[in-house]
């Protein structure tokens, strides 16, 4: 049986995670140091799903601390050039859906900063092309109606011209890696969104008195 800590995660949740914070990041004096623990969950969580879905509340429930408090420590970070934010709106109001947080500068990456660096960018250039060039062939960017299609086939309520409004804002890749399957990736949309009506339904359950804070920076 999975026993459930405060914060509402499973410890085989906490175990799978790895977070990674590198060099530029840890003594940057312009961020906070709680704003560098959260960057290293953001990288966790971007690892897991290609971009980071959780909201100010899960953070905050995470670290006990107040949602507005996240908030600040998100800002401190976009504005120091860490991470990117991007809203998803509902269509035709200014209603938030969803909020999605992305690295800007790949730590993994970061790690190869050694002069074995060139040589391995030197000896996989034709091989990357090459990927490149199959990937190019292979991917084709779904219509409205294919994904409106799928959709409803699936039932999953996922706004289809949301879908394709991000990609095509991101350049259709999934973290930094480029689309291979973007039905697999609206699987992915669904199996967030059931994460997320579990955590609102938890919310619910277990609703205090109090504040409510904005839920996305």
């Amino acid at each position: 049986m999975k026993r459930r800590l405060k914060n509402g995660m499973s410890e085989e949740q906490i175990k799978s995670y790895y977070a990674i914070i590198p060099a530029n990041v840890r003594y940057d004096p312009n961020l906070k140091d709680k704003a560098k623990l959260l960057y290293g969950e953001i990288t966790a969580l971007t690892n897991e799903k290609g971009y980071c879905w959780a909201s100010n509340e899960y953070f905050a429930n995470l670290y006990g601390v107040s949602k507005t408090t996240i908030s600040l420590l998100i800002k401190n970070l976009i504005e120091s050039g860490y991470v990117n934010s991007q809203i998803i709106y509902r269509e035709g109001t200014k209603e938030i859906l969803n909020r999605y947080l992305s690295i800007v500068n790949d730590p993994i990456k970061e790690k190869l900063n050694t002069p074995i660096k060139e040589k391995l960018k030197d000896n996989n250039t034709s091989i990357n092309n090459t990927n490149n060039n199959t990937y190019n062939n292979r991917f084709k960017k779904p219509t409205l109606e294919e994904v409106t299609q799928y959709c409803t086939e699936r039932n999953n309520n996922i706004n289809a011209e949301q879908f394709i409004d991000y990609y095509d804002a991101n350049g259709w890749k999934v973290g930094k890696n480029p689309m291979k399957d973007w039905k697999a990736t609206i699987r992915t949309w669904e199996r967030r969104n059931k994460e997320i009506r579990n955590a609102n339904s938890t919310k619910q359950s277990n609703k205090r008195d109090g504040s409510e804070y904005e839920e996305f920076s």
